[in-house]
């Protein structure tokens, strides 16, 4: 029998599921989070998205907030999902379905498909991260993800890039790298001077334009405060980027060009590749790490 794997990928805005089955995903859905309903809500569409798959032998999920990939719960969420920290994803879904379970954090399952199946095929060791609201980030270490004791290494969009900003008590992240080099931040600096600009496309539509060419060249620069001291810790052979705004190719390639400058020259041969997976990073990731929890019941 050909094995099946029901995936789910749990965002803010939309909920996307699917099967794999053959290394592909397909019979993907998108539906709407309605995360104002809180997590309950959210996790009871999740059990009713997979109840429409038929049969399947395990679940995989990646989703939004810090995860214990030991228990599959969610230890801290924002808001933005009203009561989702501390859901009992994993056993909640076990007992619906009576399959083995995955439950991994966004940003590192879609890690992990970009190591299986995207930028990162064959390179058992680099570095993952992703602009967009905020910075998230990922380590992957022999093909695994590098989860730190309390399964949240790779925050780094809490790199502290402006001390000079910081103000713990009123904001955490006051002047770490996310307020400064997320995409949330370009779009906050571009509405400022160019209150005709609501999103990334309409910036880099006029991109030819030299003060907006200067905004977006200022933004990268704060992208590579941050790259600059990740790569001099961790000495990767491969950066991948992700995010919407890293589908410019103006940006990737400046990122490249002008971050040899910045590095001792034993750390230049790292390479910068975007994401090649988009959308389905997460859901590849969630069925890759949902096949070895099948394969460690069986065995």
């Amino acid at each position: 029998m050909q094995m099946k794997i029901a995936v789910i990928d749990i965002g803010g805005t939309c909920i996307k599921s699917g099967i794999w089955e053959k290394g592909e995903i397909r019979e993907i859905r998108v539906t709407d989070t309605n995360a104002r309903l809180g997590g309950s809500a959210v996790m009871e569409k999740v059990l009713s998205l997979l109840e429409g798959y038929g049969e399947f032998q395990a679940v995989g999920i990646s989703t939004a907030g810090q995860v214990d990939t030991a228990e599959g719960t969610v230890l801290y969420a924002n808001e933005n999902i009203p009561g989702y920290t501390g859901m009992k994803v994993k056993e909640i879904t076990e007992a619906k379905f009576g399959v083995p379970v995955a439950v991994l954090n966004d940003v590192n399952s879609a890690a992990l498909g970009e190591a299986w199946y995207g930028a990162g095929r064959g390179y058992p060791d680099f570095l993952c991260l992703t602009y967009g609201t905020g910075v998230g980030g990922a380590i992957v270490t022999g093909g695994e993800i590098y989860t730190g004791a309390g399964y949240c290494a790779g925050e780094f969009g809490g790199i502290v890039t402006h001390p000079e900003a910081r103000n713990p008590e009123k904001d955490l992240f006051s002047g770490c790298y996310e307020r400064y080099a997320s995409t949330t931040a370009l779009l906050q600096k571009a509405r400022e001077r160019f209150p005709r600009m609501q999103n990334g496309l309409e910036i880099f539509a006029e991109i030819e334009n030299h003060e907006v060419r200067e905004l977006v060249d200022q933004w990268i620069e704060e992208i590579l405060y941050g790259l600059i001291s990740l790569i001099h810790i961790f000495n990767p052979s491969l950066l991948v980027l992700g995010g919407g705004i890293m589908e410019q190719a103006y940006v990737t390639e400046q990122i490249r060009f002008r971050l040899q400058s910045h590095l001792l020259p034993s750390f230049r041969k790292v390479e910068v590749l975007p994401a090649g997976l988009g959308n389905r990073a997460g859901m590849l990731g969630a069925a890759r790490q949902a096949q070895k929890e099948y394969e460690r019941r069986i065995k």
